[in-house]
């Protein structure tokens, strides 16, 4: 029957009408030829033909290099086992990598550890940290990827995706998102389920083949026409349907139809196959399907303790069951997962335990404890605390190896072996947090919310505590900050009084869900702060005593500096992470920009050095920050931008959101209108707790853009609930209300800016910076004529054109507006070719408007735009780029701190080179100043 489509024998091959699919994929292979990266996932049912695309992407690959690697179900909880099956061809290469991710790959994969060539660089956090930062892990495996690929390029098959450890799947999906330029394809095949999602790849879903495909398959057999449409009908175009039932059909003609799913009726005929064979031989097939590894050894250990041999296998290799070893070494295999799942679903329960049992028994090397643990577990029918405790030891490797969520679910399951409450809920503890580090907030949710609070009552204050300690964070990435705080609170209240120093790392934690809740529990979370009795040479008190005087605007002692705090931290022997970052994040508040600046670097640097990609988006956002404030837009743009990426790659939802946000209003300087919007709306989505992170910076992003466009009235409406509930404390709402004057004076309303002004006015009072009351001045000069003049002069006095150009600038051109009006034109033409100069420098294309038509009103003959000068054209990824180069780091050095390819920077580095008109790295050293 004559059929369009690709021909494949249909006995054999599954990819019998998949026209579009093997098209798109060899696209991908194509470029890849050509130097160019991509990654695909394939979506479908059980028999649809995820594996026969693999398999034929792989007879066509030519001369690209292939991996081949899949999920197993039964090494799901397994760190980093799928990706040691997929890189095994690799290894190779791995001294070719940096030392820190040559360090930590090897330690994931469970390899020797070459010896430090220099001291790490610790990350500035907990310290006592053994394990290697998961992002450093997926960096490591994108230049490894890179390095294996060389010039002729490479494809890596990921079957059964869905089964893939969760440590393997983090990191396999981080590489595929920063691929680009390296000649690397990834394909993964996996089934619609929630254990394998890939936000921000491409995906294509499988459906069942098209009638007439599906038609000319089925005609292969011999078939009654009854039959024949009994079998169309409810095979609804799967080719392993169509390929395996009429097979059944052909034993059992009479086989009822009814309501069975389509993936029963396929595991009934396979079962019924199974069925017909020797008893040894389903023992070894059962055997197989509980180890899932193939490892034909460990096969046969366990089967002789059940009376099976490897002999036994003959027969299900006849049946077309099992895919035989090619040689001793080599494993035995199921030819389809849904035989696997036939036979271990369908055999009695005892069975299965005498199985596990038994590859328990044959897992008796150390390299093989964890897979006997689980073993062990899955043969044991109740509460057991030698498993339990063998089951910890694992969780302990896998936390120990970055693999979070394996040690999670080792935990949650020593925790349901635990004969007695205490250690239950340690473990459960254990359980929550790290699912907590690995992302994975339902998860720990669940874990913690089965830790009972009557436990309190059984002698266990502390794990109650705990409780509540991860219940807030969990509901705080959730975006319910409200519920966050309560717990934060409570959980800080139950170990106040014995342990102070745990307490006020839950507060200054519950300071940042304060933040976006409003002024009155931010104060009220300060105090309770303030009150903590911690010991005079505890390590936290000089970071409590900076903090909890964040809103105390009516201090009259003076502001104590940051970088002074840090370093008496530091001397007592350091502080967690979070206090650090809360610190950094109070110094902005405290207009302290430059302290923050400082200490930002300084953990960006250490978390670039231990490839610690999760935690670069919080401190890129507080450097970005102060370059904003700052006027320097392309250095902050170029840190936001990293920091989204990351942030995305890394699933950090509320980050995202806050960097979206501070994006749009970068693009409000700029006078983009169209991203400045795009980004605004995208930081205004809501959270869990219906509130949206970056919604003060997004109604400064929309507000400061109808400003800059001569849109006063909508300005004001845009700005005004900056200066109200729950914004008005914040950093961006504070600095912000020079916006709000200016946009109320002009539309003459100054009186809707006056609860905003007088904010100001408290707060320069408190934080004593030049730059501030330069701000203050200039709005008094907005809303007081009479004294205008001298309070413009005054703020140009305080202004530094070299750190703030842009302040400079806004009240320059505001101060010649005001001398223009006053017709003194000659007078005012100084200060708005000043104010041009920067606009156009920095790209501030609305207030460059501004200004020039300004400046040609008074009569002035030059106000053409000055080209801007060819950094303005990088993008921010080649701008990084280049500076680091122009620095003298090679490409994979920079590569490591960009978390790239090395080819990826080569490729961005060819692009930037003809728009700065330079051939080499050596020129590059002569545009250092430009490039900054």
């Amino acid at each position: 029957m004559p059929c369009a489509g690709r021909w494949r024998d249909p006995m054999t091959d599954l990819l019998y009408g998949r026209d579009v699919e093997h098209a798109r994929i060899g696209e991908l292979l194509d470029r890849a030829r050509a130097g160019h990266s991509g990654a695909l996932v394939l979506r479908g049912d059980p028999g649809i033909g995820k594996t026969a695309l693999l398999d034929d992407a792989a007879a066509t690959a030519g001369e690209l290099r292939v991996l081949r690697g899949m999920g197993i179900e039964s090494e799901a909880e397994l760190p980093f086992a799928g990706l040691q099956l997929l890189l095994r061809p690799a290894l190779g290469g791995l001294s070719a990598l940096p030392e820190p991710q040559h360090r930590a790959l090897s330690a994931a994969l469970g390899l020797p550890v070459p010896a430090a060539a220099r001291t790490p660089v610790e990350s500035p956090s907990v310290s006592g940290a053994g394990a290697a930062e998961p992002m450093l892990i997926g960096l490591a495996v994108l230049s490894l990827l890179a390095e294996y690929a060389g010039d002729a390029g490479l494809l890596c098959l990921i079957d059964d995706a869905h089964w893939l450890d969760r440590s393997s799947c983090d990191a396999l999906l981080f590489a595929a998102r920063r691929l680009y330029a390296e000649g690397v394809v990834l394909l993964f095949a996996a089934r619609d389920s929630d254990r394998f999602t890939a936000p921000g790849l491409p995906e294509h879903r499988l459906d069942g083949l098209a009638p007439e495909a599906a038609a000319a398959l089925l005609d292969r057999h011999q078939l009654s026409p009854a039959l024949r449409y009994r079998l169309l009908t409810e095979a609804r175009g799967n080719p392993l349907a169509l390929r395996e039932l009429p097979l059944a059909l052909a034993d059992s003609p009479d086989a009822p139809a009814g309501p069975l799913t389509l993936t029963d009726r396929l595991l009934a005929a396979f079962h019924d196959r199974v069925d017909r064979l020797p008893t040894a031989t389903r023992t070894l097939l059962l055997i197989v399907a509980a180890d899932d590894t193939g490892d034909l050894a460990v096969v046969l250990r366990a089967a002789r303790d059940l009376g099976a041999a490897v002999a036994d296998l003959a027969p299900a290799e006849s049946a077309g069951l099992l895919t035989g070893p090619a040689n001793a070494g080599a494993a035995v295999s199921f030819r389809h997962p849904l035989i696997r799942a036939a036979v271990y679903q369908r055999a009695p329960l005892v069975d299965r335990i005498a199985v596990h049992r038994a590859l328990a028994a044959a897992l008796d090397t150390p390299d093989q404890a964890d897979r006997r643990a689980w073993h062990l577990a899955a043969a044991t029918t109740g509460p057991d605390d030698e498993v339990a405790a063998l089951l910890e030891q694992t969780a302990d490797r896998a936390r120990d190896r970055s693999g979070h969520e394996a040690a999670a679910v080792a935990y949650e399951r020593a925790a349901q072996l635990s004969t007695t409450a205490p250690p239950r809920q340690r473990r459960r503890l254990l359980a929550a947090e790290s699912a907590l580090l690995a992302g994975d907030l339902d998860h720990a949710a669940q874990l913690v919310t089965e830790i009972a609070p009557a436990t309190e009552t059984a002698g266990q204050p502390l794990v109650h505590a705990e409780r509540g300690h991860l219940l807030g964070l969990v509901r705080f990435w959730q975006g319910d900050y409200a519920g966050a705080h309560t717990q934060l609170f409570e959980a800080a209240d139950r170990v106040a009084a014995d342990e102070p120093s745990r307490a006020a790392v839950m507060l200054m934690q519950a300071v940042h869900t304060a933040w976006y809740l409003g002024e009155a529990q931010l104060v009220s979370t300060l105090d309770r702060l303030a009150a903590l009795p911690l010991a005079p040479q505890d390590p936290l008190l000089p970071a409590v005593g900076y903090v909890r005087h964040l809103m105390d605007w009516g201090n009259a002692e003076p502001t104590s500096a940051l970088r002074d705090m840090v370093a008496e931290v530091r001397a007592r022997g350091g502080a967690p992470e979070s206090v650090l970052l809360m610190s950094c994040g109070a110094a902005l508040a405290r207009a302290q920009d430059d302290d923050a600046f400082v200490l930002a670097n300084e953990l960006i640097a250490g978390y670039r050095a231990a490839g610690a990609a999760g935690r670069l988006p919080t401190v890129l956002f507080f450097a970005a920050e102060v370059e904003l404030f700052a006027g320097y837009l392309i250095d902050g743009i170029t840190l936001a931008t990293e920091a989204r990426a990351l942030a995305h790659d890394t699933g950090q939802r509320h980050w995202v959101g806050q960097i979206d946000s501070l994006l749009a209003r970068f693009h409000a300087d700029t006078g983009d209108e169209q991203a400045c919007r795009r980004h605004a709306e995208a930081g205004s989505i809501p959270g869990a707790g219906g509130s949206a992170p970056g919604a003060s910076w997004a109604h400064w992003a929309l507000g400061l853009l109808d400003l800059g466009w001569g849109r006063a009235e909508s300005a004001v409406r845009r700005l005004e609930p900056l200066a109200q509930e729950p914004y008005r404390h914040q950093v961006g709402a504070l600095r912000a209300v020079p916006d709000l004057v200016e946009a109320a004076v002009r539309i003459g309303e100054p009186e809707r800016a006056a609860a905003g002004m007088d904010r100001l006015i408290r707060w320069a009072a408190s934080v004593r910076r030049p730059w501030v009351d330069a701000l203050v001045l200039r709005c008094r000069a907005l809303l007081d004529d009479a004294a205008a003049e001298a309070c413009y002069r005054e703020a140009l006095d305080l202004h530094d054109i070299d750190t703030r150009p842009v302040e400079y600038a806004r009240t320059a051109l505001l101060y010649g507006e005001w001398l223009r009006r006053a017709r003194r034109r000659s007078e005012a033409r100084p200060h708005l070719s000043a104010a041009l100069e920067v606009f156009e420098r920095v790209g501030m294309r609305p207030w460059a408007e501004r200004t020039r038509a300004e400046l040609l009103a008074t009569g002035a003959t030059d106000g053409a735009t000055r080209p801007r000068g060819p950094v303005a054209t990088l993008t921010p990824q080649e701008l990084q780029i280049v500076r680091l180069a122009a620095r003298g780091l090679s490409n994979r050095d920079i590569a490591a701190q960009l978390f790239l390819s090395h080819r990826t920077v080569g490729f961005h580095l060819y692009k930037a080179y003809p728009k700065l008109g330079v051939t080499s790295r050596t020129e590059l050293k002569d545009l250092a100043a430009e490039l900054g």
